[in-house]
């Protein structure tokens, strides 16, 4: 006896250990399917057919269809495994003591609170970050052609010839294109910030500059 009362603190610790373990995983995976399909739920898992098996091979649109209508599937049987883990890890130790029981239900509820919000957390970080933003892309292909153009004034030395303006500041089309550029990089870096609205300031900035600068029409 004395042996199992040497060995219970230790059992205690690995049971909270695989409880704490299952609920922070199985609640993640929960809220990962839910913020990418909010129509998604557990309890509309059981009613949805399973689609058939898609044919590797096929790049159809339907195959495609089959294969995105398979993740309720795999969110079913994520969270199956969870909860065979959970319910034991709480009620084996709650049958050989209700008080340890208890404890570990709270320990439970708090890791799967202290997930969520961390996944919340982390969501909200995810978003903040500038690539992340609506249209950043387009943006930043926009973004990016217009530095490819500006910079073939200051590599070729024939066009530097022709657009002498384009690299004199004292040019007011060419100055005002140098602080749209300036301003199109911090919003391209900077969250909150209006990045394709700076990059369409930036375009038309370029374009007034070409033309006061040397001929209107560009050869290629």
């Amino acid at each position: 006896m004395p042996d199992a009362i040497l060995m219970a603190p230790a059992e205690i610790a690995l049971w909270a250990a695989v409880l704490v373990l299952a609920i922070a995983g199985t609640v993640h995976v929960l809220y990962r399917s839910v913020r990418r399909d909010p129509a998604t739920s557990a309890g509309g898992l059981l009613s949805r057919p399973g689609p058939a098996a898609p044919n590797p091979r096929d790049n159809s649109p339907a195959n495609n269809d089959q294969s995105g209508r398979s993740e309720p599937d795999a969110l079913f049987w994520n969270v199956f495994t969870g909860l065979v883990v959970i319910v034991p890890a709480v009620l084996v130790p709650a049958v050989l003591s209700p008080v340890v029981g208890l404890l570990l239900f709270i320990l439970g509820t708090a890791a799967a609170l202290l997930t969520l919000t961390g996944s919340r957390r982390l969501d909200l970080r995810q978003k903040s970050k500038p690539e992340n933003r609506p249209a950043w892309a387009d943006a930043a292909t926009r973004h990016d052609a217009v530095l490819r153009q500006w910079s073939r004034y200051e590599l070729d030395p024939g066009r530097a010839i022709d657009f002498p303006g384009m690299s004199d500041v004292r040019v007011p089309q060419t100055a005002e294109f140098f602080r749209a550029m300036k301003e199109a990089q911090r919003c391209r870096l900077a969250p909150d910030t209006d990045y394709a609205r700076a990059v369409e300031r930036l375009e038309k900035a370029l374009k007034a500059a070409e033309k006061a600068s040397g001929p209107l029409s560009i050869g290629s």
